[in-house]
């Protein structure tokens, strides 16, 4: 797979911490990969079910279970997952994110097959292979969530840098497969998420400035309406799903049972609320259960990547921001 831990070690461009984790910076990093992929992992299973569908089948869906439409095993994960690891072993390889070998990466992870691959990325990709451009075309019918899917790998590397370059970071790699404003918000904002996220930031303040900003700035975004049940691909939906069970809930295990359940593309808004969760509450908040039964070779991917790419940042600062030891 062109996303193997072996890959990642062999072009690490900075060296391994003999006890990385007693940073509460890294600890929140490993914690928001391994939510990634744990609530890809969870909400594959009820990917495109309703609400009324998963209540039938399963009452609550809790548990790591596999199957679903794609009959996935327990602990599989989707392409929510396998894009980010591609473009995380890119930012590694370069040492910094560039669009021409994030496009690359995720050319070489489409040629490999993957479980499952959206519509939009598949299109896109297909024209960077015929041109050689890495930036897809702008358009406004590419407002899916498969850039905002994938971010957390850009919001590690340029964790500690001004905004800009976080923006820039942002967009590098969304725009490969979504050249979109919308998608470019979504992106943005969750990127300032993270950072603010693994200092361990109030989260009402974040909610003030980030996601509440989001819907200020674009109010199509506006997410403390009508629960948002059943969400689409649509980043719009996904963010308003993502949001309202990320805000209104209080540990980790309950934020993503809470938006799995919603159905819809369950594997993309567990994914996204999985990673902020986990920068959110770390590591020990993460249910013993969803991590043994996650897929030990994803397991040790993301938790080496996140490593690393937190260890890039700070070799590129000298001054990061200290994060809370809460």
């Amino acid at each position: 797979m062109f996303w193997s831990g072996e890959l990642i070690a062999r072009t690490a461009p900075v060296r391994r911490r003999a006890n990385p984790l007693a940073s509460p910076l890294h600890e929140r990093a490993v914690a928001a990969y391994l939510g990634l992929a744990i609530g890809d992992a969870l909400g594959a299973t009820v990917e495109f079910m309703t609400p009324k569908e998963i209540r039938q089948t399963h009452g609550v869906h809790r548990d790591i279970s596999g199957g679903g439409w794609l009959r996935l095993k327990a602990g599989q994960v989707t392409d929510d997952t396998t894009m980010s690891l591609a473009l995380g072993e890119a930012i590694l390889t370069r040492g910094k994110l560039e669009a021409s070998s994030a496009a690359a990466a995720f050319d070489a992870w489409m040629r490999g097959k993957p479980v499952d691959i959206g519509n939009t990325v598949r299109r896109n990709l297909i024209g960077y292979r015929k041109t050689g451009n890495p930036e897809a075309p702008a358009s406004e019918h590419d407002a899916g969530n498969g850039a905002a899917m994938r971010v957390l790998p850009a919001a590690l590397a340029c964790y500690g840098q001004p905004p800009e370059e976080a923006v820039f970071a942002s967009r590098a790699q969304a725009h490969v497969t979504h050249n979109n404003k919308l998608s470019d918000a979504a992106c943005e904002t969750l990127t300032l998420m993270l950072h603010d996220l693994l200092i361990g930031r109030d989260v009402v303040a974040i909610e003030l400035d980030h996601a509440a900003g989001l819907s200020a700035a674009l109010p199509v975004f506006a997410y403390d309406r009508k629960r948002c049940e059943n969400p689409s691909g649509y980043i719009v939906e996904t963010m308003q799903a993502v949001f309202q069970a990320f805000f209104a809930t209080e540990n980790f295990e309950d934020c993503l049972i809470d938006v799995v359940n919603r159905g819809g593309d369950a594997d993309t808004t567990g994914a996204i609320a999985g990673m902020l969760a986990g920068a959110r509450y770390g590591l020990a908040a993460i249910p013993r259960r969803w991590l043994s039964t996650l897929n030990s070779e994803v397991r040790e991917a993301c938790e080496k990547q996140a490593e690393l790419l937190i260890c890039l940042a700070e070799a590129k600062n000298t001054a990061l921001p200290a994060p809370a030891t809460a």
